[in-house]
């Protein structure tokens, strides 16, 4: 323990004396929050619709074979019950609702047909918004020419929208937990796997060759640092989120952090891991950009995993951020518990075990 302390002291001394890295830890996440929020934006397809349909008409029907015959959604259910409908949609199995009522197609005749109801899941505020923008567009288009083959007059309010787990549909609501998890990724992947390779190509790492430093010891040396910093970062964007955008988590804070402590002792793990395997500077950047890259557009973090090809889906299930981003979400906007994610939380914790333990046994010591 002696030793760890004594290790840990020069870590975080080296780090201060550092002129770059205190300045990029505090000014890298602030200027990821105050800019990126506003400037990302993206459209998607394959958005899961569920059908409760309480007509069972021609009308209704034909709505429904309008949505399935359209590229941009996935019809997942018919059903009566709107409360089974409902809690697929809470537990992400549907994207958006459409709820047909009683007698439509009955009102459509006379020219006063009941409101068609949908509700789309605000947690994704891209596939929720534009969802529901989507479906009204079909559902507007098919009275139409229901309306104009029964030659009725097509009705101006017809439809009704709400807007679930976030009813402005704030596309900030939706990527701040993601710009989240891009900084931990950053800071507890990159700065790791730089500071370990940036001693070898100084030659200080020699120093420690030639002491009896345990191999776990050296690691987590090396890791600590950057899991404190980690955490520290994730508490001061948190707050920003709150006092700039009014975001607040509708879950346990506790719950948030400790999927992010698995989280940095995965990436951590993996930075170390691959300075460990690598010889200098440019040949970690590039191995760790490559990853940080699959991480990012593979992971659901700015795109919905629903949206990708199948075999691209399976590759997201092996890829510890995809975990997170759900987990993320899910508590921050929904108030999702541990017990309803906990295959999220143990999938993270086999990867910071499998991660930290390679980070472990790859360091060589070269006396």
């Amino acid at each position: 323990m002696r030793t760890l302390l004594v290790l840990l002291d020069k870590e975080f001394r080296q780090f201060f004396r550092n002129p770059f890295l205190p300045r990029m830890v505090v000014i890298f996440p602030l200027m990821i929050m105050f800019v990126m929020p506003w400037v990302t934006t993206m459209d998607v397809r394959h958005i899961n619709v569920a059908v409760v349909d309480h007509d069972r008409s021609d009308a209704s029907r034909r709505i429904v074979q309008k949505i399935a015959a359209s590229d941009y959604f996935s019809l997942q259910e018919i059903t009566a019950d709107y409360v089974a409908s409902l809690e697929n949609l809470d537990a992400g199995a549907s994207d958006v609702i459409l709820e047909i009522p009683r007698d439509f197609e009955r009102g459509l005749t006379l020219g006063r047909p009941e409101r068609v109801a949908i509700a789309a899941n605000g947690v994704n505020a891209v596939k929720g918004s534009l969802g529901g923008q989507y479906l009204m567009a079909v559902v507007t288009q098919t009275v139409a020419e229901l309306s104009g083959e029964r030659g009725a007059p097509a009705s101006p309010d017809l439809i009704t929208v709400q807007n679930r787990y976030n009813p402005t549909l704030e596309y900030r609501h939706y990527m701040i937990p993601a710009l989240m998890i891009m900084l931990l990724v950053m800071l507890c992947g990159f700065l790791p796997a730089l500071n370990l390779v940036g001693e070898k190509e100084t030659g200080t790492i020699e120093q420690i060759n030639v002491t009896p430093v345990s191999a776990l010891t050296f690691t987590l040396a090396k890791l600590i640092p950057f899991w404190i910093i980690g955490l520290a970062v994730l508490a001061a964007v948190m707050l920003v989120a709150w006092i700039v955008y009014g975001l607040i988590p509708a879950g346990s804070i506790g719950a948030l952090f400790l999927a992010a402590g698995l989280f940095i002792f995965t990436m951590s793990g993996l930075g170390v891991g691959i300075a460990n395997g690598s010889s200098n500077m440019q040949q970690t950047m590039f191995v760790m950009f490559f990853f940080v890259m699959i991480f990012v557009l593979m992971s659901g973090l700015v795109t919905p995993v629903e949206s990708m090809p199948v075999w691209a889906q399976w590759i997201t299930r092996m890829l510890p951020p995809s975990y997170f981003v759900e987990v993320m979400r899910s508590v921050y906007l929904k108030g999702t518990t541990i017990g309803e994610l906990w295959v999220n939380y143990a999938s993270l914790a086999v990867f910071a075990l499998l991660f930290n333990s390679w980070a472990a046994l790859s360091y060589k010591k070269q006396a």
